[in-house]
């Protein structure tokens, strides 16, 4: 099987896949891209670098019995399951300035990605970006806003297990935006 697990970043995926009970092996394609040197170029603005997808789609062209992790994960080909954690967008701007502030980036840097991201989330953007890619019938949302990392853990499992239906679409943060 090839899975992956995408969303917004602060969405939990790292947490959750953290905690999996599974037989996939388990990769966190962020660590990759940057150890790999899958990346095109460093954006200083935003002190990020930009993923080279052809590279990352050719490295895991031949990949089976894998769950990849990231938030640009539902980028990758021939993908059976598209899990997509969600979190309500107040609730993720807050996690994202936590996060940042842990990391010491500058306060304008961290409102400006909080806010970005929150945004991004409230617009669906990365469930639309996995239904058009993959399809509706292979698209899995999970909320992950009041849930620990091991309850979210748990529904993943029940997606890789068949215990659950598709269900892009169920989640909705569009009130945000009002």
């Amino acid at each position: 099987m090839r899975a992956v697990v995408t969303g917004t970043p602060g969405t939990g995926k790292t947490s959750a896949t953290e905690r999996l009970d599974t037989d996939l092996d388990v990769v966190h394609l962020n660590d990759v891209i940057r150890e790999a040197d899958l990346y095109t170029e460093r954006d200083e603005s935003r002190d990020s670098l930009v993923a080279d997808l052809g590279a990352i789609g050719e490295a895991y062209a031949d990949r089976d019995d894998v769950l990849v992790e990231s938030h640009l994960a539902h980028h990758l080909d021939d993908v059976e399951r598209v899990i997509v954690l969600r979190c309500a967008p107040d609730v993720l701007e807050d996690r994202l300035r936590e996060r940042g502030a842990e990391e010491g980036a500058a306060l304008d840097a961290r409102e400006r990605e909080a806010t970005e991201n929150a945004e991004a989330e409230s617009l669906d953007v990365i469930l639309g970006e996995a239904v058009r890619k993959h399809g509706q019938e292979r698209v899995y949302e999970i909320d992950t806003t009041d849930r620990t990392p091991e309850a979210v853990a748990a529904e993943i499992e029940a997606v890789l297990d068949g215990e659950r239906e598709p269900s892009a679409g169920e989640v909705d943060f569009t009130e945000y935006l009002l």
